[in-house]
């Protein structure tokens, strides 16, 4: 059994840089800090469906 998978976007750019495993008892979306390759900067990245 794999462990389903969802990417985290960049909120200034949009894209795609990082996958959090999925959690069923999360109710609403994920919001972290991380590191945008892209911008080149720490900007807000959001789960993504």
């Amino acid at each position: 059994m794999s462990v389903k998978k969802v990417a985290m976007a960049c909120s200034v750019c949009g894209r795609r840089n990082y996958y959090v495993p999925e959690n069923k008892r999360r109710t609403e979306r994920l919001t972290l800090n991380k590191f945008c390759k892209y911008c080149g900067k720490v900007t807000e990245h959001k789960e993504t469906k």
